[in-house]
């Protein structure tokens, strides 16, 4: 695969920083840090790191409320120590990807603090979204719609007028029809490519460009009515204008050898996903589908092939992610109960909110994560996992609240309990304070007694661990990628686009136990597919979604997310080289090879 094409199959971790590893004490995580833990990185076998905000920040919410685009954040380190960890990494053949946070920036920005000083229809006004209010005294905002984080998205300033904020009244919406913008943000990119950066995670993506012309302003009912929209002309989302600003991005991306790439965050609808992923615009965007599926066959299998068509259509690559920052974290959401008023996994976090008590099978959602995490790892593109899936960490909802730092929180505590609960920092050594994440002992979201078991050092000392499992699987997926068959490539297109479903022909009843079916793949609760190895081989995934077990399928068996073989068999991953049996269990993925 060419160099410049690195990121379509790669695997990238993503790290929160704040919550990684604390080099200085002062409990919260930062650079050096980091740079401490790039062996362990290496150990996992990752592609790429992905690094939420560092910059300098009030942390209103979580880094994503920027000061400064081109500084590091004192708390995290110095330009220098950013450089270190660039070279480190780099050094050891992972590169990185920054965050950028286009839509807004921090209340305490130097542009939006000349605005408050300025007068309305100033030009440093017009940086930012101002409008006069509604009434006689201009005291009612100039819409009714809804901030994500809770209450108003519009917050007045002492001179009467308004300011929008799609988030937190701290987070100030740029102006992205001021040229100036534009252009500011093309600095900032530049910036950080010079440092040696090797593509962006855009905040936000879809959301930069408004039209708000309109007056009165439409109500958040007609807003939130999809109908009334066509498609590329809602007022603040998804718009046609957007694209005119990543093909400049792509532009300066293409100025650098190999090319620069960024992966959107846009939270559209699946047809118009892939338009911020085409070879004119950012490269890739997320696909977050699957952090909304239940753990099913059929749900997977339709988000699978329709994100697979998508791509194929623009020539992109393809996102796979089942957890991040923003999320309750898989191991915890497959063992949820299923919302049957939506045909849901309680999956959402206004779903764990204050004073709900939800039970949790969680034995059964760490079987079911390490399941579905195999199956990702397997299909054509690139896979984002999140710091301490690979442990398997749980979602935290038992913080108590005068602890809690999320906006979403402070602002929503009657329905959610806000992101706290995925940002927890990771435990690395059992025995020591604050489970080896400070050397102080010190932490900025307290650690649950539950998180020992979790710790790095544990889970390294135990073959059947989760985090044993994503080695393995990162280990043998590079090794099986680079045996793919290049003669089955699709189109001008190369190995990120292959692959088949396996269907054979099988009863659509669930069958007991003891009545196994042959050898076949096409069970309701099993999906399973083939990737083309050279040689005529092929690299075979067959995830078992179901409570029943099923047949193991014909070939060499090189990798399974649980135990293998007959039911009386111990809890073990399966690992090439121990014996076989007939029987893939409940809620299980195993790789073969035939």
């Amino acid at each position: 695969m060419a160099d410049g094409d690195w990121w379509r199959q790669a695997v990238v971790y993503q790290i929160y920083p704040r919550s990684f590893a604390d080099a200085d004490g002062d409990g919260i995580g930062d650079i050096r840090g980091i740079i401490s833990r790039v062996p362990y990185l290496v150990a996992l076998g990752i592609d790429a790191v992905w690094l939420s905000p560092f910059y300098p920040s009030p942390l209103a919410d979580g880094g994503y409320d920027v000061a400064d685009y081109r500084d590091i954040d004192p708390r995290l380190g110095t330009l220098a120590d950013f450089d270190d960890l660039v070279s480190e990494l780099h050094a050891n053949g992972i590169r990185i990807i920054v965050d950028i946070v286009p839509n807004h920036t921090s209340e305490q920005h130097p542009w939006f603090q000349e605005a408050l000083k300025a007068k309305p229809d100033s030009p440093a006004r017009d940086r930012y979204i101002f409008r006069n209010g509604l009434g006689v005294a201009g005291d009612i905002p100039p819409s009714d719609w809804h901030s994500i984080f809770g209450g108003s998205a519009w917050q007045r300033v002492a001179d009467g007028q308004w300011y929008l904020h799609t988030f937190a009244k701290e987070q100030p919406d740029l102006n992205w029809n001021n040229p100036e913008i534009a252009a500011d943000f093309l600095t900032t990119l530049k910036f950080w490519a010079d440092r040696g950066v090797d593509g962006f995670r855009v905040d936000v993506a879809d959301a930069l460009k408004k039209d708000l012309a309109m007056y009165p302003l439409p109500t958040w009912v007609a807003i939130n009515h999809s109908r009334l929209w066509a498609p590329g002309q809602h007022p603040f989302r998804d718009r046609e204008e957007l694209l005119a600003i990543y093909q400049e991005w792509r532009a300066l991306f293409n100025q650098y050898d190999p090319p620069l790439f960024a992966v959107a965050e846009a939270w559209v609808r699946p047809e118009r996903a892939h338009r911020y992923a085409a070879k004119t615009s950012l490269g890739q965007v997320f696909n977050f589908d699957l952090l909304n599926a239940n753990f099913d066959a059929a749900e997977f299998r339709q988000i699978i092939t329709r994100n697979l068509a998508n791509a194929a259509a623009v020539g992109s690559g393809n996102t796979w992610v089942l957890s991040n920052h923003d999320v309750v974290r898989h191991a915890t959401r497959y063992g949820l109960p299923t919302d049957n008023s939506h045909n849901r996994q309680v999956a959402r976090l206004w779903d764990l909110g204050a004073g709900k008590t939800i039970p949790l099978a969680a034995t059964q959602g760490l079987r079911r994560a390490r399941a579905a995490s195999l199956l990702l790892l397997a299909l054509p593109g690139s896979t984002y996992i999140y710091q301490g899936e690979e442990l398997g960490l749980p979602h935290i909802t038992g913080i108590p609240d005068d602890e809690r730092q999320d906006p979403a929180f402070f602002r929503n505590r009657e329905y959610e309990v806000g992101r706290d609960g995925c940002r927890i920092p990771i435990p690395w050594l059992a025995a020591a304070p604050s489970y080896g994440f400070s050397p102080t002992g010190k932490s900025h979201l307290r650690q649950p007694d539950s998180f020992r078991d979790y710790a790095v050092d544990v889970e390294t000392a135990n073959p059947n661990s989760t985090l044993n499992l994503y080695r393995r699987a990162l280990a043998l997926r590079r090794r099986l990628i680079s045996e793919l068959d290049p003669s089955k490539a699709s189109g001008d297109e190369l190995i990120w686009l292959d692959g088949e479903w396996l269907d054979d022909e099988l009863p659509d009843d669930e069958l007991p136990d003891d009545e196994l079916p042959d050898n076949k793949l096409s069970h309701p609760d099993v999906l399973a597919f083939a990737r083309p190895l050279e040689n005529g081989r092929q690299w075979i995934c067959v995830t078992n979604f179901g409570p029943s077990p099923m047949p193991l399928p014909a070939g060499d068996i090189l990798l399974a997310s649980n135990s293998v073989g007959s039911p009386e068999s111990a809890s073990r991953n399966w690992i090439a080289g121990q014996a076989r049996n007939d029987v893939l269990p409940a809620e299980t993925t195993i790789w073969v090879r035939r």
